[in-house]
């Protein structure tokens, strides 16, 4: 999936010359996390809005150089590894540089969720399970044998958490058998996280399942 086309470059960029108050009125005027600071038009890092309070008018960016985050992604930088960066460094602009470490623009998280949100693992009818098990229990294999071994289709999944060695695994499963690839889950000791009762926890799983699939497609 290509996503360079959603490249903004109409967000400035700031030279470590420039005055301060650039940056701060910057900040002030947008709701971004973040913005690349270059020298001599070569990257340097980042500054973060979250230092805004200790930004003082008069100063020139430099005075904050070692303030400097350096996080970035390269145009050639795939969509799932560009949406890794946004969660582990916690913004919602990101610097996008060429091969010679001229920044070309931003990628905003908006506009990056939008094309995850666009893939068939949204936009394809089925219906939602989150699984939970052991992290050295599992694995895809078994859970796509699960899956069609019921002759239901598995139409993605993913690691949604991992926390005190349990594994939480979203999938998307065509709606064919749904209760059968439940019950089998439950027979191979996953834990489906949605209540316990096995008829209203079914039904009770498809109704979340609905809204879900009618939240992604407004």
């Amino acid at each position: 999936m290509q996503i360079q086309s959603h490249i903004i470059t109409t967000i400035p960029v700031f030279n470590l010359e420039g005055a301060l108050n650039e940056v701060i009125n910057f900040f002030k005027h947008t709701t971004y996390s973040h913005v690349a600071i270059v020298e001599n038009n070569f990257f340097l890092g980042v500054l973060s809005e979250n230092d805004l309070e200790t930004f003082e008018s008069g100063k020139k960016i430099e005075d904050y150089k070692y303030n400097l985050e350096s996080f970035f992604v390269l145009k050639s930088t795939s969509w799932l590894d560009v949406l890794e960066k946004f969660a582990r460094n916690e913004c919602n602009l990101l610097p996008v540089l060429d091969d010679e470490n001229l920044v070309i623009g931003y990628y905003d998280l908006n506009d990056v969720v939008g094309v995850f949100i666009d893939t068939p693992f949204f936009t394809e009818p089925g219906g939602m399970l989150v699984l939970a098990k052991g992290v050295k229990d599992y694995s895809f294999s078994e859970i796509s044998q699960i899956v069609e071994s019921n002759n239901t289709k598995l139409l993605g999944a993913f690691i949604t958490d991992i926390r005190n060695d349990v594994i939480q695994i979203t999938i998307k499963i065509s709606t064919g058998n749904f209760s059968e690839v439940v019950q089998t889950f439950r027979r191979y000791n996953y834990n489906i996280l949605f209540g316990n009762k096995d008829d209203q926890f079914i039904e009770n799983l498809k109704e979340r399942s609905d809204y879900l699939d009618k939240y992604l497609n407004v």
